[in-house]
């Protein structure tokens, strides 16, 4: 038996140390994940802690993933990132940290672009179906391969790959209309 077929066995088991286990396992990616969604450390913590907290629920009540443990914390964040756009208005990224002037020198407008362009592109993700929104991030910004990708969003890998190539084209146009109409 695998190593994530145990521990989610272990987990429906209710066994404790195999749920601090999943969550030290699939905690920091999951942040990493809600982050780059969000681009709000606050809201990504909570994001992730509701996330835990509905897979509890869920096993309390008989639910829950029956395979594939991370696919069903990734489905569940997703859908909570989701709902926290539906719910609130559209935030600015965190402020940059206070660099100091004596730094490398360009470093921190380096740091601007860089966080300029993350947030650009964060903004593009939005105008994007949910579904193409998740594949995107879970392909490329997580690094999931499509196998993966195609367990967490509960389709075939060849719907995947379609999800994919529209998404990416669509994010290609809006960023390029973007950039003409700054021109």
């Amino acid at each position: 038996m695998k190593t994530s077929e145990s521990l989610l066995k272990r987990v429906r088991q209710w066994d404790q140390d195999a749920l601090a286990e999943a969550y030290d396992q699939y905690g920091p990616a999951m942040y990493r994940y809600a982050y780059r969604l969000t681009g709000h450390a606050e809201t990504a913590q909570e994001i992730v802690s509701d996330t835990f907290c509905r897979l509890l629920v869920a096993l309390k009540n008989g639910g829950g993933p029956k395979q594939h443990l991370s696919a069903w914390l990734y489905r569940v964040e997703h859908n909570l990132v989701v709902d926290f756009y539906r719910r609130q208005p559209a935030q600015g990224p965190e402020p940059l940290d206070d660099v100091p002037e004596v730094a490398v020198p360009g470093l921190h407008e380096e740091r601007i672009l860089r966080r300029e362009e993350a947030e650009r592109v964060r903004d593009a993700l939005r105008l994007l179906t949910p579904l193409q929104q998740q594949v995107v991030a879970l392909r490329f910004l997580e690094g999931l391969n499509n196998e993966d990708v195609a367990r967490c969003v509960e389709r075939t890998v060849g719907a995947v790959k379609a999800l994919q190539h529209r998404a990416l084209n669509s994010l290609r146009r809006i960023l390029e209309e973007a950039d003409e109409a700054q021109s």
